[in-house]
C-alpha cells in the first residue's frame, strides 16, 4: 500500500529561527520556510525534512538526523571550527576518541546537537 509513496521524515525544536540559523549558516542547509509555519530542510538527497516549533518541547534522548559523509573527521574538523560541540557518550561498548569520533574497522561515527537539543549523527557513507 505504501511502499510508492512519497515520505518524509519531520522532528521538533523549541525555537525557529535559531534552528533555521543553525541549519543554514552553521550547517550549510537549504532551509526554506513554508506556510504551514515551519521549516523543510532540502538535502542533497531531494527528501525533505520538516523541522517543526513544539512549544512544549523536550528534545529526544536518540539520533533524529543522520548525515553520511565521506570523511567523518573532516566533518568534524569544519564543524568544531564553527563552534559546534561533539558530543561525549560515557559507554564502554563506544569508546571515542579525544574529538569525539568512535571507529569500529572501517566505520566511523561521531555526533552533535542543534540548538534545540536535538542529536544529529555525522557517519561515513
Amino acid at each position: 500500500m505504501l511502499h510508492d509513496t512519497k515520505s518524509f521524515t519531520s522532528f521538533a525544536v523549541d525555537d525557529l529561527d535559531a534552528a533555521r540559523t543553525f541549519y543554514r549558516s552553521t550547517l550549510g542547509i537549504e532551509v526554506k520556510d513554508n506556510e504551514m509555519g515551519t521549516l523543510e530542510l532540502h538535502l542533497a538527497d531531494r527528501t525533505p525534512v520538516m523541522v517543526y516549533p513544539k512549544p512544549d518541547f523536550e528534545p529526544a534522548t536518540y539520533t533524529v538526523l543522520n548525515f553520511e559523509v565521506r570523511d567523518v573527521e573532516q566533518a568534524v574538523d569544519e564543524l568544531t571550527s564553527k563552534g559546534v560541540r561533539m558530543e561525549r557518550y560515557d559507554r564502554a561498548d563506544m569508546p571515542q576518541d579525544e574529538r569525539g569520533i568512535t571507529r569500529d574497522g572501517d566505520f566511523a561515527m561521531a555526533w552533535f546537537t542543534d540548538p534545540a537539543g536535538n542529536i544529529i549523527a555525522l557517519l561515513n557513507s
